[in-house]
């Protein structure tokens, strides 16, 4: 029989292993020592060999896997293990010496075979990896592993999305954040689909590029592969009356859900009970898989399909209602999630979104800290309009918060001078007076415009947020702060509290009180309280900054922990309180030459920004060296970023 281990080693595997770091540690712990194993179960697709196979790489371990056409051959999976004829007790007794056993596909054993697995379990002699799917018929001698307590089970849970972002960019070569959207909302944890559907959109396009960016887009339709056609299959062959009808005005209803009243109601509850459609307490009515609309539309001849899409002036409307959601969002300081389908249809679609609406997504997912998000947002907005302010502020902020130093934060060109920009600082409102509508040209006050950190209708306020988050990112500390205006969080999130007192209210008032008496619980408490309204890169910065506080060293490295768990999250963030989480142990001006050198400075040109001597920049860098364990400057630029989980 083929086995899993024989292809990895004679086939190039088409993506790394990435994403599952924690997973793959507790499956390797699982047959380390004196354990006996584990249970890997999860649906198709969820990537339970791979994981499994990385576990035991290096290992002399023997495999075995069940298949449909032997299911009813008794020992077939353990063929190339057992003799031609044998009992159960002997099979036992031969596979007793195996040290490491990896079963795969259990589900599809053979009763016989079942039993052996669970009879070696119960002798205990031989550690026991065994991947069963979800959804399937499982022999009742595997189910009992766990129900009986023989083993540990770990269930896989669907891979998150900045698993699925580390992976398509170990993988694909770096999507930008609005494909990875995309494709973590399409495959939900399928990555044999997510990895079919990457190969089948770069081999069939349209993808678009930027000419100086990497990442790589993905718009328009949804490619019907194999294997989409297989998790489509049981939608697409639908014969009972109504049906298909229903569902096809369903999937070109989207992203709209439609009135149940509306519909065959026979139809829909048999889809309903099915599975194949949600219908909400309000009686709306949705396809129940993201990928089902897409299939559907490319189902459908050219003919039905002109008569039923949708088209994007049908969402004006409906457009304007989200973009005013967000931005009430933002001025309520409380950036949680906030479901707006309509826009990224239109870009999924390849129609495109106003500026203004690109702008407010840019705003908002910068403020939940989604950094690539954000420039993927403010990109999309200057595809229809090339010289707009506000999607050239939010790509310069998100990229210089990126740790990017290049990337301009104003569009090139005369009569660019911001005055009709989105207010668009580093948080959500603080009590600020109202600015100008965006996109309008009207001075009119609005509550969902309101200025963020105080800042006035004046665009010098943004821009000058612009100049702070530049030379923080050049490692300028000082000339970061010279800057701080009439933004007065950002001095809080550069560590220097004094320049916001009395400018700020609620939890970011909390956060700059704590930061300003060097209060760590007090600052675990406003990360927590800014954590919770979606504000995770100012939770990360503010747990960073407790860790030095803390007189307590568990309490340091639990604060440490969680700002790093929240900085993960922050795709790419690359502010100096992150910084502070490998350079914690230095001085405040060690951190600021060491910031400087690992940019690429000199120790005469740091020492001409800063104004000290050559020789002290030296001995500070030398100082920094010991407490870093570097052993030398080559070594800063890996300490100086955070630190990331790396693949296995």
């Amino acid at each position: 029989m083929t086995t899993f281990e024989r292809d990895a080693k004679t086939l190039e595997l088409p993506w790394p292993f990435t994403g599952r770091e924690d997973e793959l540690e507790l499956v390797r712990r699982s047959v380390a020592g004196g354990r006996q194993g584990m249970v890997v179960t999860g649906p198709a697709g969820r990537g339970k060999t791979r994981l499994v196979t990385e576990a035991v790489r290096g290992t002399d371990c023997a495999r075995v896997a069940g298949t449909p056409e032997t299911r009813g051959l008794p020992f077939a999976a353990f063929a190339h293990l057992l003799p031609e004829t044998v009992s159960l007790h002997r099979a036992v007794q031969l596979l007793s010496s195996v040290r490491l056993l990896l079963v795969d596909d259990a589900h599809l054993l053979d009763d016989v075979s079942a039993a052996l697995v669970h009879q070696l379990a119960v002798h205990g002699r031989t550690r026991l990896l065994v991947v069963a799917t979800d959804g399937a018929r499982v022999p009742g001698a595997i189910t009992r592993l766990w129900t009986g307590e023989l083993l540990p089970r770990l269930v896989l849970e669907p891979l998150p999305r900045e698993g699925t972002a580390q992976l398509l960019a170990a993988g694909a070569g770096g999507p930008e954040a609005l494909t990875v959207n995309r494709l973590y909302r399409l495959c939900r944890g399928d990555l044999r689909l997510l990895r079919e559907l990457v190969d089948a959109v770069r081999e069939r396009g349209p993808l678009h590029r930027a000419p100086d960016s990497a990442p790589w887009a993905w718009r328009g339709p949804v490619p019907v592969t194999a294997t989409v056609r297989e998790r489509a299959a049981h939608l697409l062959d639908r014969a009972g009356p109504g049906q298909r009808k229903t569902l096809d005005r369903l999937a070109f209803g989207e992203p709209f859900p439609m009135d149940a009243d509306t519909l065959d109601l026979d139809a829909l509850e048999a889809l309903e009970s099915d599975g194949l459609v949600h219908v909400d307490e309000q009686g709306a009515t949705r396809l129940a898989d993201p990928l089902h609309g897409p299939v559907l539309r490319a189902a459908a001849g050219r003919l039905r399909a002109r008569r039923l899409a949708r088209t994007p002036d049908s969402c004006t409307a409906a457009l304007e209602t989200e973009t005013a959601a967000l931005t009430r969002a933002i001025a309520e300081t409380d950036v949680r999630a906030v479901p707006a389908p309509v826009g990224e249809w239109l870009v999924d679609e390849c129609f495109g979104i106003p500026a203004r609406h690109a702008a407010v997504r840019a705003r908002f997912a910068r403020l939940r800290g989604e950094l690539r998000e954000a420039a993927a947002w403010a990109a999309e907005g200057l595809r229809n309009a090339p010289d707009d302010p506000a999607c050239h502020l939010e790509l310069g902020l998100a990229a210089a918060q990126s740790g990017d130093t290049e990337h301009p934060v104003s569009p090139p060109g005369p009569g660019t001078d911001g005055s009709d920009q989105l207010s668009a600082p580093g948080a959500a409102s603080f009590g600020g007076r109202p600015t100008t509508d965006s996109g309008s040209g009207s001075a009119r006050p609005s509550a969902a415009r309101t200025s963020s950190r105080g800042a006035a209708d004046s665009p010098h306020g943004t821009e000058s947020s612009a100049a702070t988050w530049r030379a923080a990112a050049r490692g300028d500390l000082d000339a970061a702060l010279g800057t701080v205006g009439e933004e007065p969080y950002d001095a809080v999130r550069l560590g220097a509290p004094d320049r916001a007192v009395g400018r700020l209210t609620g939890v970011f008032a909390a956060h700059a009180e704590a930061l300003a008496h060097g209060d760590g619980p007090a600052l675990d408490r406003a990360a927590q309280a800014l954590e919770e309204r979606g504000y995770l890169l100012f939770a990360a910065e503010a747990y960073a900054q407790a860790v030095g506080a803390h007189p307590d060293p568990s309490a340091a490295r639990t604060s440490r922990t969680r700002a790093v768990a929240l900085a993960r999250r922050c795709q790419g963030a690359r502010t100096p309180a992150l910084s502070g989480l490998v350079l914690g142990e230095l001085t405040a001006r060690q951190r600021q030459i060491v910031t400087l050198a690992a940019a690429g400075l000199s120790n005469r040109q740091i020492a001409e920004k800063l104004t000290l001597s050559v020789r002290t920049v030296g001995n500070h860098l030398y100082s920094a060296y010991a407490r870093l364990g570097a052993s030398d400057r080559d070594a800063l630029p890996c300490l100086v970023e955070l630190p990331e989980a790396q693949p296995a």
